[in-house]
Formats: structure tokens, C-alpha cells, sequence
């Protein structure tokens, strides 16, 4: 994912998106009164605890909330519109993530991120991209260092410990980062992104780095798994497929992504990549075999599973978004990250539709609901308890 893209041409996509259908830690309580169970940071639960905690309180919501919790939203400029407000209001969205033109300063971004907190009710989970180098949607934030200029774990972890600071401090509490794939050589699409050396030296920077955000109360996210460092196509601008055979997966690709889990990463992002050795036929965000055999099952991550921006060019070669959105949840996702503003108005219907009337479906969207709740837990957010009727007053 390149989420600090052109601005316009986001915009474009999500008027187009529009057309075709017709938002932390520090803060939480000013916004986190009456709607939910508020978490003292100090009084954390473990993840095994938070995860039965928030199976409990995912079967307590109803159904349009549930759904509501798979999803993270995008919305432009620098203030909250109000229909982000009444959907974080009435828990229809786990979330926001923040592009660079939703940012002016760090003052604005404060006030920003407060004001999607008091409409959460101090549940929001609030993401942007700060990978350092180019990748930094918040240019007054650490890291300014690239990880492939990061060559040691000390590095790594400090401007992995900034960053995380700075986030915190604006009132991100997802990072989108940091990138766990496996370079392939300079014509990889990855090759100016992620850390530099082979899966070994990989897997240290990037774990180095997992850990430094949970000392900083920020949830980080590695991706894009299983491993997108030999594609020479970015998938937000078409299809690529890793033609590499399961057993280089196994020894090059995959080893940064199990150390990551084992150190407790709380989220992985999967990639839109099409790998023919694991799934001949779904990309990997759509991929059962890759998303529950082997990230589930084989390297026993129990976190939220997140797409890439479901608005990417390789998943719209092959479907709309409400199709891809309803294929990555059937598949194991657990939270959709939709880029563009207009994209809820399409998947959010599209997803509790199937959820009303398949059961399976249904049971797949609690159990992804659930999953959100404990990382929201883990986070030291709130978790709703209700559909809300109405956005509170500010």
C-alpha cells in the first residue's frame, strides 16, 4: 500500500466510487464517557484475556454494528464530516485512517483525532501510514529515516520508538507499518521501503520495530503478508503475482512475518498480490489457504487481519469493492481498509445484506468483530457496547 499517493487522484477514485453507488491513546478520556468499557493503559489485558473479554462484547452488539466494526473509513480534508461522526456514533465503522491531506499541522491533527474520539465515545481506532522516507502522512512526525537507509535493530527500533511517540501524541494509535517484506533485489517495487538485507536481518528490523510500538501503546501493523518484496508492480496501480515457488515463500518471504507474530505484532496487513504456489486462484486478501491455513493455522496469529486499500488497482481488475470487501471477510480479513470517502456507501450495505441472510457469513462477521474489539482492548480504547442512536454533543 502507498497510501501518501496523489491526493487528486484519490479523490478522484472515491467521486467516482461516489457516483457508481449514489477516526490515541492520550485523550481517550475526554471522548471515552457512557459508551463503552475505558481501559486504563496501565490496567491492559493480556491478548489471550482481551480476546475472550471481546468475544463477549462482539455477541453483545447488534449486527449493524458488528459489521460496522470490520470496517475503516477515509474521509478528505482537515475536519470530521459529519457523516464520519455519525457513523463512528453509531459504531458503522471501527475507524479512520489519515491521508496526507487530512493533515495541515500537528495542532490540527490533535484537535482532529479528539473530535473522532468524543464521536466514538473513545473507540476509534485511528491509523495512517508512517513508514519514514516518502511513506509519512504526518510530515511534522518521526520517522524521517527510510527502514531501507536502517540497516541495525537498534536503529530500527529508535526510529520505529519515535515515530510511535509522535503518532500517540497526535492521537494515532494504528501505524500501518512497518513493512515485513523481503526486497528482492533493486527493480522490487519494495526495494526504497523496506529494511535492507535477506529474511534474516528482515525479521530483526521488523520485529525491532513491532516491539517498539507496543512500548509506545501503538498497535503496528507489518505487512504485506506473505510477502510482496518480489513484485515490481505496486498493486495500487495494477495486478502482480509472486511467482515464487512455496518453498522460497517459506525460506525468504515468511520468516519476517513469523518473527513479527511470535513478538505479539497486533496486526497484519495482507497483501493484493496473486500467489499461484499457495492460491492459484484468489489474491492473498481473498485467500482462505493463505489467511487461515497459514497465517491463522501455521504461524498461529491470533491479531486482526487487514487488507491493503481495498480500492487498489489489483482488486479492481478483478471485481468491485463490495464484492472484494464480502470475498476478504469470507476469506479471514477482519478489518477492510477502504481509502476512498465514498467507498462505506458501497461495502457497508453490501456486508450486512450477506450477513442478514447467510448465517455462515454472519458467524464470519462475529468472529472478525471480535477480533477488532480485542485489538481495541490492546489498544486501550474503549469498546462499544451498542449501536448508538445519535452522534453525542461535542
Amino acid at each position: 500500500m502507498r497510501l501518501s499517493r496523489d491526493p487528486a487522484a484519490r479523490r478522484r477514485l472515491a467521486a467516482l466510487i461516489a457516483v457508481a453507488a449514489a477516526a490515541l491513546i492520550a485523550g481517550i478520556a475526554a471522548g471515552a464517557g457512557g459508551g463503552g468499557d475505558s481501559v486504563p493503559v496501565e490496567e491492559l489485558p493480556a491478548p489471550e484475556q482481551a480476546t475472550r473479554q471481546a468475544r463477549g462484547a462482539a455477541a453483545r452488539l447488534p449486527l449493524e454494528a458488528q459489521v460496522g466494526q470490520l470496517l475503516v473509513m477515509a474521509f478528505d480534508g482537515p475536519s470530521v464530516p459529519e457523516y464520519i461522526r455519525r457513523r463512528l456514533a453509531r459504531s458503522e465503522g471501527a475507524g479512520v485512517v489519515l491521508f496526507g491531506s487530512n493533515v495541515v499541522d500537528a495542532q490540527s491533527v490533535r484537535a482532529l483525532t479528539r473530535e473522532l474520539q468524543r464521536s466514538a465515545r473513545g473507540s476509534a481506532l485511528v491509523a495512517t501510514d508512517q513508514e519514514g522516507g516518502e511513506i509519512r502522512n504526518l510530515a511534522f512526525a518521526a520517522p524521517e529515516a527510510s527502514a531501507a537507509t536502517l540497516g541495525d535493530v537498534e536503529a530500527a527500533g529508535a526510529a520505529a520508538r519515535d515515530g510511535a511517540r509522535d503518532l500517540r501524541a497526535a492521537g494515532v494509535n494504528v501505524n500501518l507499518a512497518p513493512v515485513a517484506d523481503v526486497a528482492s533485489g533493486p527493480a522490487s517495487v519494495l526495494a526504497g521501503r523496506a529494511y535492507p538485507g535477506g529474511p534474516v536481518e528482515v525479521a530483526q528490523l521488523a520485529t525491532a520495530a513491532v516491539q517498539a510500538h507496543a512500548r509506545e501503546r501503538v498497535g503496528a501493523t507489518v505487512k504485506h503478508f506473505p510477502g510482496l518484496g518480489g513484485a515490481t508492480v505496486n498493486t495500487d496501480d495494477g495486478p502482480a503475482t509472486i511467482e515464487d515457488s512455496r518453498g522460497t515463500l517459506e525460506a525468504v518471504a515468511l520468516p519476517p512475518f513469523r518473527s513479527a507474530v511470535r513478538a505479539g505484532a497486533p496486526l497484519v496487513m495482507a497483501s493484493h498480490a496473486l500467489y499461484p504456489a499457495l492460491d492459484p486462484d484468489a489474491i492473498a486478501s481473498q485467500s482462505r489457504p493463505i489467511l487461515v491455513e497459514l497465517l491463522r493455522g501455521r504461524l498461529a496469529f491470533e491479531g486482526a487481519v487487514i487488507t491493503d486499500s481495498i480500492e487498489a488497482q489489483a482488486v479492481l481488475d478483478r471485481s468491485d469493492i463490495a464484492t472484494a470487501a464480502e470475498r476478504s471477510v469470507r476469506a479471514g480479513a477482519d478489518i477492510v481498509l477502504m481509502t476512498g470517502s465514498g467507498s462505506w456507501n458501497l461495502v457497508y450495505p453490501r456486508l450486512l445484506a450477506r450477513a442478514r441472510s447467510d448465517p455462515g457469513f454472519r458467524a464470519r462477521v462475529g468472529e472478525a468483530a471480535a477480533r477488532v474489539l480485542a485489538l481495541k482492548r490492546r489498544l486501550g480504547l474503549a469498546v462499544p457496547r451498542r449501536q448508538l442512536a445519535a452522534a453525542p454533543q461535542a
